[in-house]
């Protein structure tokens, strides 16, 4: 077997395992009577998108821009060129070379799909209808994500093995002129961007809790659950960040930025927390590591340790800071996806802009590395949020989005799955 399909199929396993992590993560932090429809806006999610991303999700999303198949270059590809992946089942079955990698590939992006979409139901817990939440992330998933993922990841393979990245945001620096790229090695804009952008866009639609939108209301019914989550989803991320390197020595530095930022941010977010609250909590440090991991995803293949730790004190540092602006400005993002995702992930991919290895303003470079940076992670944000608004608000309108109101306040886990704490 070559071994580097075997390296994408085990790091694709750790990705998928990040949706039940995540799905622990969110299920801790919210109350006893909701933990269960918390959970199964991420589980539904790996149903749904699982099955839309082999159907059409990956012909759509990784287009080359020159295939006969593509709609427009550089912007999406055709969802029926290869519905279902049957052609290259019939070549993987027949072992064509090249036919095994595309298959791990498949499930590979596969696993990125569901997390981004899985990723948006923290802004709306505690509220959401399950089946129009199921109608929702599978809109999403083919209106945004998967055109978003062939803007950022598509790419093309020549025949000396160098990957040339097709979408426009693989592009974006010769169009321009620059002898830079944009770089988002594993999805700041088109992961953490989007779903933060789109969370933001549902807590609107959705509105207020009718209960517990308060800081002091907000209390995590089970602690211990939130940071087996936050491991999980750290365990994972070596091989969300990982899955993509080529050579030993790409692997070895994103390991280690993998961890080094995660850790620095965890300390950046409890001395705040100490210095604002008077305690270091252990859902702070588990919100540390999770928006640390958030800012280096872009960032993991670009820094040298150093930097990655600075990022880390800083994204953990901000990201403390800013999941209290929604109790300033109104906005109920329940489990902080705004203010961990969306703001980290801008951190992340800004940040390459300043201190990337060899291109960033301050380490060799110039300007143009943080104009590439910027452009796609403002536009990525707008289309998201834009889009996801008008799908949310489309869905409330019509089959009703948000759960009745006596639901809401007695816990909506009995009206729609079943309790979560059965004591008998």
């Amino acid at each position: 077997m070559d071994l580097a399909v075997l390296w994408l199929l085990i790091t694709a396993a750790l990705v998928l395992f990040m949706t039940p992590g995540l799905a622990f993560f969110y299920g801790g932090l919210v109350k006893a009577k909701s933990v269960i429809s918390m959970m199964m806006l991420s589980f539904g999610s790996m149903g749904l998108v699982g099955v839309l991303w082999m159907l059409y999700g990956f012909n759509q999303a990784f287009v080359d821009g020159t295939s006969e198949t593509d709609w427009i270059p550089e912007i999406l590809g055709n969802p029926f060129s290869d519905f279902g992946l049957q052609d290259v089942a019939t070549a993987a079955f027949a072992n064509e070379p090249g036919s095994g990698a595309v298959m791990a590939g498949a499930v590979f992006g596969c696993t990125f799909a569901i997390i981004t979409v899985a990723l948006i139901s923290g802004s709306i817990a505690d509220r959401a209808r399950f089946w129009p939440w199921m109608l929702f992330a599978g809109l999403f998933a083919t209106l945004v994500y998967f055109p978003v993922a062939s803007w950022v990841f598509a790419f093309v393979v020549d025949a000396d093995g160098v990957a040339t990245f097709t979408g426009w945001v693989g592009q974006l620096g010769t169009h321009l002129g620059y002898d830079t790229s944009t770089i988002d090695f594993a999805g700041g804009t088109a992961v953490h961007i989007n779903a933060g952008a789109a969370a933001l866009a549902l807590a609107l639609v959705l509105g207020k809790r009718k209960v517990g939108f308060s800081k002091e209301e907000a209390q995590p019914h089970n602690v211990p659950l939130v940071l087996i989550g936050a491991a999980i989803l750290w365990c994972g991320w070596f091989g969300f960040n990982g899955g993509a390197a080529t050579t030993d020595g790409g692997v070895g530095l994103i390991f280690v930025n993998t961890l080094v930022c995660p850790a620095a941010a965890l300390v950046g977010w409890i001395v705040v927390e100490h210095f604002k609250e008077g305690k270091a909590t252990a859902v702070g440090a588990a919100s540390g590591i999770v928006a640390g991991l958030v800012a280096i995803t872009p960032a993991c293949a670009n820094l040298t340790p150093i930097w990655a730790i600075v990022l880390g004190l800083l994204a953990g540092a901000v990201c403390a800071y800013a999941i209290e602006l929604k109790y300033k400005i109104g906005v109920d993002d329940t489990l902080d996806v705004v203010g961990i995702h969306l703001v980290a992930g801008f951190i992340g991919t800004l940040y390459l802009g300043f201190f990337a290895i060899d291109t960033g303003l301050f380490t060799g470079g110039n300007f143009e590395q943080l104009v590439v940076q910027a452009i796609p992670a403002f536009v990525i944000a707008a289309y998201s949020f834009v889009m996801a608004f008008a799908i949310g608000t489309a869905i409330e309108k019509t089959i009703g989005f948000r759960a009745k109101e006596e639901d809401e306040i007695a816990g909506i886990d009995v009206a729609l799955h079943g309790e979560g704490y059965a004591i008998v």
